[in-house]
């Protein structure tokens, strides 16, 4: 099973009333966690137990989670005060069809299932069809309201033994090669570094005008764009993976991924604003929906160590020789190293 988050957006009559429901959301699960750890356990209660104007399937699920925060404090031995407005629906007591979804409020005193205008694509549809439905979360960013609901989908199962390595870098955003002499390069590098400064000089003309609005939404749009072709990216590389008959697909490891990357100092804004851990998040789940594994290796030398002798060189522009003959674009050669690299420290560690 593979666990994924459904985002659909709604578009509630009256925003304030859900606002004030998150509000009353968090205050209970503050004070119910704030009123254990004076106890030293969490008792056992009902919703009888809880004076609130959640609804009761609501007040509920919030005395469950004031449960698992407490046990959290436990283990660090730190309250976290929870200030985010939040609203929680366990799968039993919301409805999602194309053009809705239903869940309980309190409106005028009264509990009622109220079916709220939503827009799905067929993909969050199919999705929810095959899928073990979990929690739903209501979350308001930026004025737009959206529910968030966790899933498991079944995964499918493949008979395939190829690998694929796959090379993360700026001018080239993605290359990746197979096991079966497969190479593909992914995105456009030199689009994304315009489209960076482009949202860059706009952010520094709005910064002066002090429009700060202004600079909320354009952030917002751009990560949008970003998300967007980390979403192209990652399909175009599971669906390559597909038809090359692979069956693990191994990524470098990111934990120091802005330290070791190539870059210059022209290019530091733009690597610490590129998305690696998002693409890496988006090509796993993909992979993992069509019975993919996904695995990490360390990826140290493997732009530098030559496929066909192992001898180290560092590539000059984009282009790597060796004196053995071994020619190749440098982010291929990396992209061959990762395929050959042992999972990192040795262990089948999933990304």
């Amino acid at each position: 099973m593979q666990a994924l988050t459904v985002k659909i957006r709604i578009f509630p009559d009256q925003p304030a009333i859900l606002r004030q429901l998150g509000n009353e959301y968090i205050r209970i699960v503050n004070q119910l966690t704030e009123r254990a750890e004076q106890r030293g356990a969490f008792p056992k209660m009902t919703t009888k137990d809880v004076e609130t104007i959640l609804p009761s399937a609501v007040s509920n699920q919030a005395i469950r989670d004031a449960k698992s925060v407490f046990n959290k404090i436990q283990k660090l031995g730190v309250r976290p005060l929870l200030k985010k407005p939040v609203y929680f629906v366990n799968n039993q007591n919301y409805t999602v069809s194309e053009n809705t979804i239903a869940f309980p409020i309190v409106v005028d005193g009264k509990t009622k299932k109220t079916a709220f205008p939503a827009t799905t694509t067929s993909r969050d549809m199919d999705l929810l069809r095959k899928a073990k439905l979990g929690l739903m979360r209501m979350v308001e960013k930026s004025g737009k309201w959206y529910a968030q609901i966790s899933v498991e989908v079944p995964t499918s199962e493949t008979s395939h033994e190829g690998i694929m390595g796959i090379d993360f870098g700026l001018k080239v955003p993605a290359v990746a090669v197979t096991t079966t002499g497969k190479t593909r390069f992914f995105g456009n590098g030199r689009q994304n570094k315009y489209i960076r400064r482009k949202y860059q000089q706009r952010r520094r003309k709005l910064g002066k005008l002090k429009k700060l609005t202004a600079i909320r939404k354009l952030g917002n749009k751009e990560q949008r764009w970003m998300k967007d072709q980390n979403h192209k990216m990652s399909r175009q590389m599971v669906n390559t993976a597909i038809q090359e008959g692979v069956s693990v697909i191994k990524l470098e490891r990111l934990e120091n991924i802005r330290k070791t990357a190539r870059t210059s100092r022209k290019n530091a804004k733009n690597l610490h604003s590129w998305t690696f851990y998002q693409l890496q998040q988006f090509i796993t789940y993909k992979a993992n929906l069509v019975g993919i594994k996904v695995v990490e290796v360390n990826p140290a030398y493997t732009s530098q160590s030559c496929p066909a002798c192992g001898e180290k060189n560092k590539a000059k522009d984009r282009r790597y020789e060796c004196s053995c003959g071994f020619s190749a674009h440098r982010d291929r050669v990396g992209a061959i190293n990762i395929m050959r690299q042992p999972v990192a420290d040795g262990n089948s560690l999933s990304a």
